[in-house]
């Protein structure tokens, strides 16, 4: 890395958000392109920049930095560049001189500290010198935080995310309690506020430091999906992460409950211990979705006489799926759960046709842009998101969000049908309940063997095993003699048997193979030549589902070598490395967080923006269609042509998804999947993990590896248990009702 010092001459662009900038340096010998992130620097400035020197294929020689800092003027021609570049607004280069001429090396002691005496100075009224004062100090104090934060090893673009939430404040913070940051702050962890707090020479057994410690332990403990966590189980984490004494967790614990930050509930002789918001979140779902609970139609014989005129001929419903459709027709709220094949998709249709006959007005949603672009073809109505459906819009910044449809203003519909249920996470079922009044009908389908929602809670599974509500449970393979082996294998796999791996399938393939270099050239092979013409599909539609992130068998070894074959590099595709990570024109990537500030646009045949939007979530799936090195932008297009542009400076939020992981697959459905399982850990190698990847593929599974490894998949039941309260406080609050 090499280091570079000058003057800021001249401002080619400068992005005030993301701080990404192209600029002139003059240093004393030459005059330097710069290109990065450098935020509330003026024309004049004197900085000292670290990176290296790169070639543009447009530009270029430039120097592209990654860390910068501000250095103080050393003599009078520094103060005069500054001064003459106009970074302080009404100060030309005429004034400018006047100005050094009269003050000298004493020029930004006189600014700040003795104002007035500008006024001396012909052309400078005493009022001018109050606002030339006022706005060198905002600047002084801006960047004298930025050089503080620098020096407990911020990064640049998170330094300014700082200032912008605290401004003047951060020293206070920083020196008091650099804790906060993690409280308050959206990408900064607790373990960045614990480095911060060492540098700042807090103290280990700072109260602040325990207390902190203890919510960033349950926000992990939220981030793997549980709600709640054991009190012991949290005292146990806690202490590990502090390196610190129970009894000081316990009674941190204590003063936190006191303070309504967390919620320390007995059940069933263990205490539970809550952040607060999440407790309520649950107590808001089990009271809202009892409300909705009501019978909506006593005569459930006349529905089940009418609904036989609106059964496919070819696809009667027997007699499970009709008790289905009146239960769901004839309860507030109903559950239709069952494997593959199990006609779940049929009775939606039956469900559409009626409901729409009788005039009401219905609702179909599902939680990802790709389960909705399923249920719309499978039912020829159309699906959106649930978090369009609430008209998702943005709060404020650091990526906060708020819904159009909440208890105040509540949906317009009869009836809501949710597919793939089991995704939903319970943040967004508390979202989508504040938006429906008693009266509406709530039909929730999913399966609840698939792998649970990426967010925290298992709504489907509580919802269940609550007992509270009309479950119709579906079993029977239909069409059995003709279901695709797919279909068969995946029940197989659920009900703890072996897939049939003898290859006598036209859709179920087991290629056995125990090294890691066969299985990798396997995979390339089947995902370039042998699948697409087999399925009739594009290398791009064939995906790679894999247990594991690290590992020579996870996605991020995996991508890069599928992007040499499937995408390799041409002089007519655009290319942008960020970190370790090469995008290139062309590239299938995955959105890997909710982005709840991010713009989409759908455009019509001249470029012309006829639809627009907000949001982009994770697991999202696109293609990359430009990548554009003078805007610094990199232009992908997600499901339903929504174009969404990153800048560079937030291409962390995109990885390749030539692989994916099992469990950002969920809801998707592709033409064919290959998986590769040859080792791994046996908490993550777990039936419903194989199950679940089976059950992504339509027209062909074939999988790569060991069938040993199948073997104890599909023995290990052990799934990865969450603790969740939603099926308590319904059957507390349905107690209580009755």
């Amino acid at each position: 890395m090499e280091t570079i010092s000058g003057f800021i001459k001249h401002f080619i662009y400068s992005d005030p958000e993301s701080g990404y900038s192209v600029f002139e340096l003059a240093t004393d010998t030459e005059e330097i392109t710069c290109v990065g992130a450098l935020h509330t620097a003026s024309e004049g400035e004197i900085v000292r920049l670290s990176g290296e020197y790169v070639t543009h294929n447009l530009y270029g020689r430039q120097f592209s930095f990654s860390q910068y800092e501000f250095c103080e003027a050393q003599d009078e021609i520094d103060i005069l560049r500054y001064l003459s570049s106009g970074a302080i607004k009404g100060i030309g280069p005429s004034l400018a001189r006047k100005i050094v001429d009269r003050f000298s090396v004493d020029t930004f002691r006189v600014i700040e500290e003795e104002a007035e005496l500008l006024a001396q100075i012909k052309g400078i009224s005493l009022r001018m010198a109050q606002q030339i004062a006022a706005e060198f100090a905002e600047k002084a104090q801006n960047r004298k935080a930025m050089l503080f934060l620098q020096k407990y090893g911020v990064s640049v673009n998170m330094a300014n995310r700082i200032y912008k939430r605290y401004g003047d404040g951060i020293f206070d913070v920083i020196e008091k309690n650099p804790y906060r940051l993690a409280e308050d702050i959206e990408g900064i962890g607790f373990r960045t506020a614990d480095e911060i707090a060492k540098l700042s020479g807090i103290d280990k057994n700072s109260e602040y430091r325990i207390r902190s410690g203890i919510v960033y332990t349950l926000s992990s403990a939220v981030s793997e999906g549980h709600i709640f966590l054991p009190a012991q189980i949290l005292f146990d984490r806690s202490a590990q992460l502090l390196d610190t004494q129970e009894d000081d967790i316990e009674s941190q614990c204590r003063n936190l409950t006191a303070e309504r930050k967390l919620v320390m509930k007995s059940k069933g002789g263990e205490v539970r211990v809550y952040l607060s918001g999440y407790y309520h979140m649950e107590l808001s779902c089990a009271r809202m979705l009892l409300d909705l609970d009501q019978v909506l139609y006593h005569d459930t014989g006349k529905i089940e006489r009418e609904i036989y005129g609106y059964e496919e001929e070819d696809a009667p419903l027997d007699e499970k799926q009709r008790q289905a459709v009146v239960s769901a027709i004839s309860n507030g709220v109903c559950v239709i759960t069952g494997g593959p094949g199990t006609g779940k998709t049929t009775i939606i249709n039956v469900l559409i046709k009626y409901l729409m006959a009788r005039g009401d007005d219905l609702v179909l949603a599902a939680p990802t842009g790709r389960a909705a672009k399923r249920m719309t073809e499978a039912t020829g109505y159309a699906a959106s998101t649930i978090q369009r459906l609430l008209g998702l819009a943005p709060s404020g910044s650091d990526n906060r969000f708020s819904y159009e449809y909440n208890e105040d203003n509540p949906l317009e519909a009869d009836t809501i049908i949710i597919d793939e249920m089991s995704m939903v996470d319970l943040p967004l079922f508390r979202a989508l309940l504040s938006a429906l009044v008693p009266g509406t009908r709530l039909i929730m389908v999913g399966d609840t063997n698939q792998l649970p929602s990426v967010g925290p809670g298992a709504v489907l599974k509580d919802i269940i095993a609550s007992g509270c509500f009309c479950v119709e449970r579906l079993d029977k393979i239909f069409r059995q003699d003709e279901a695709s082996d797919i279909v068969i294998n995946a029940h197989k796999v659920n009900e703890g048997r072996m897939p049939a791996l003898d290859n006598r399938s036209t859709d179920f393939f087991m290629l056995r193979r125990n090294d890691v270099n066969l299985v990798l050239k396997n995979i390339v092979l089947l995902v370039t030549e042998k699948l697409p013409g087999y399925v009739k599909a594009e290398p791009f539609d064939i995906q790679v589902l894999t247990p594991m992130r690290r590992g020579p068998l996870g996605v991020e070894n995996l991508n890069p070598i599928l992007q040499r074959y499937i995408n390799p590099s041409s002089v007519e595709r655009g290319e942008k490395n960020f970190g370790s990570v090469l995008f290139r024109e062309g590239d299938k990537v995955m959105q890997i967080r909710n982005n709840y500030q991010l713009e989409w646009e759908v455009t019509g045949k001249y470029g012309i923006a006829v639809d627009k939007g907000l949001g982009v979530f994770n697991g999202d799936m696109g293609i990359i269609d430009r990548i554009d090195n003078v805007s610094e932008t990199v232009e992908v297009i997600y499901e339903e042509n929504h174009r969404v542009r990153y800048p560079f400076s937030n291409l962390d939020e995109l990885e390749l998804a030539y692989a994916v992981t099992i469990h950002k697959s969920q809801g998707s459905e592709y033409p064919a999947v290959v998986i590769p399982l040859l080792t791994g850990p046996r908490q993550l190698f777990s039936r419903n993990l194989l199950y679940t990847a089976i059950t992504r593929a339509k027209k062909c599974v074939t999988i790569v590896g060991s069938e040993e490894t199948v073997e104890q998949m599909v023995k290990n039941a052990d799934e990865r248990g969450r603790f969740t309260g939603l099926k308590d406080a319904l059957e507390e609050m349905s107690a209580v009702v009755l």
